[in-house]
Order: structure tokens, then C-alpha cells, then sequence
């Protein structure tokens, strides 16, 4: 969800990894007395929802295409089979940007209320869902060679760094020929900054940069969400592969 700005700063992730349980535990707790609307899915932001949609979908079009083609870039086209949904709590995301993009979405997330939502939210679009898995993604193995895109939406935040560079490992593995990884989420302006409202953290730029690195990703082409309220932080979206 959109990270307010009004949260204390560290500089480093050590005392959050030397207690991880406590850190994934919290966020569960957080996240199972969260309503399942969309306005809960966006902290109290669900006026967003439209911009960021749109955003999004100009920003994924840039890459779809038929197999083989190539953009302007030079850089092969990524097909519109199968896409991975993560974090995908009751569906919003799915439901808007990725159903009339994909022939099937799987959805991924930890909270087994907002899969059970979802099933509802997504009315007869979600006839065309492969799979809902209640999980972690710290723990989440997407399948070898299945999807097209995997799209990791305002959730890193609550992987250590660790653990997110090794999920960015398993997702590659997940992706068919010329698939991609999309992050889009808030950075913060210096450094890294934990909410122990939800328990997460709001790393800056420079920090994701080198987890994707870590990984063994490439960043393929990064923007800015324009148009979001001035008190959240700014939120980028960032094509790996």
C-alpha cells in the first residue's frame, strides 16, 4: 500500500533480519484486520486506484506484444499468456490491469481472507484465474518457466533484503522467453525507513538497485508514478529481466 512519510528512518536492515519472525508475524497480524475493500488494500488511498492503474498499464504496454516482435528498444516483446499477481491481496490489481492484458493471472499473498475476496471481487473475470496461493513471498516458489510477467506490487516492503533477492531469483526462474518482472512501490528519499505500524520497511532507490543487481537482474527501463498525493512517497515502477 502507499507508505505516509511520517515514519522514523535507519540506515541499515540489521536489527529487522536479526528478527525476522517477529517482523513476517507482524505484518500477518497487521494485514488479517485489514478490511478487504480496495480502500483497505491502499491504506485509506483508494482514490488512487484509477491513477494507478493507468499508469501501470501504460507502462507494461510499452513491453507486450507478439513473441518474437521487438519494441523500439530493440528488446524482444513479452507475451500475454500467463502473469503472477503478488501480493495480490483481494484482486484490484488483477481485476484492472492484469485480466485485460493476460489470458490467465495467478494471485499470490498471505492473507487467505483476501483470496477468499477475491473470488467475489473478481465476479466472471475470475473464471480465467489459474491458481490462488496463500502464502508468503519469502516462502513462495513460483512455478519454472510459467509466466510472462510477474508483477510485485507494494510488497517488498515486506521482505528483508535478503529475502527479496532471493525471491527475485526464484521469479526469474519462473519467467517463459522474454518474460519480466515488474516492482512498482514507494522509495524513500534517503536511506531505509520502517513502518512498525504494518511492519515493513521503505527502501530508497539507490538500495532497490543494488537488491536487483544482487539477484542478477537487469533493470530494462524505470519511471516514476506521476500524479499521486504529495504527503505519500514516491513511487517507481521497475522493469527487470
Amino acid at each position: 500500500m502507499p507508505a505516509n512519510m511520517l515514519l522514523w528512518t535507519c540506515d541499515r536492515m540489521g536489527d529487522i533480519a536479526g528478527n525476522q519472525a517477529s517482523f513476517y508475524s507482524n505484518a500477518e497480524d497487521y494485514w488479517r484486520e485489514v478490511s478487504p475493500t480496495v480502500d483497505g488494500m491502499l491504506g485509506g488511498y483508494g482514490s488512487i486506484s484509477s491513477i494507478d492503474i493507468n499508469g501501470s498499464k501504460a507502462f507494461l504496454q510499452k513491453f507486450l506484444g507478439v513473441r518474437g516482435s521487438q519494441n523500439n528498444d530493440g528488446e524482444e516483446k513479452t507475451g500475454s499468456g500467463v502473469a503472477l499477481d503478488c501480493g495480490a491481496g483481494i484482486g484490484r490489481i488483477t481485476k484492472r490491469l492484469l485480466l485485460p492484458l493476460f489470458r490467465t493471472v495467478d494471485l499470490v499473498d498471505v492473507t487467505q481472507e483476501f483470496l477468499d475476496k477475491a473470488k467475489a471481487y473478481l465476479e466472471e473475470e475470475g473464471g480465467r484465474v489459474g491458481n490462488y496461493f496463500c502464502r508468503g513471498l519469502q516462502d513462495f516458489v513460483p512455478e519454472s518457466g510459467r509466466y510472462d510477467v510477474i508483477w510485485i506490487q507494494w510488497v517488498i516492503g515486506h521482505l528483508t533484503d535478503d529475502h527479496l533477492v532471493e525471491f527475485l531469483r526464484r521469479c526469474q526462474k519462473g519467467l517463459r522467453p522474454n518474460g519480466l518482472i515488474v516492482i512498482k512501490d514507494n522509495v524513500s528519499y534517503e536511506g531505509v525507513v520502517p513502518d512498525e505500524v504494518d511492519s515493513s520497511v521503505c527502501r530508497d532507490l539507490k538500495i532497490v538497485h543494488s537488491l536487483v543487481d544482487r539477484a542478477g537482474l537487469r533493470i530494462v527501463h524505470e519511471e516514476q508514478q506521476m500524479n499521486f498525493p504529495k504527503e505519500i512517497y514516491q513511487v517507481h515502477t521497475l522493469a527487470l529481466r
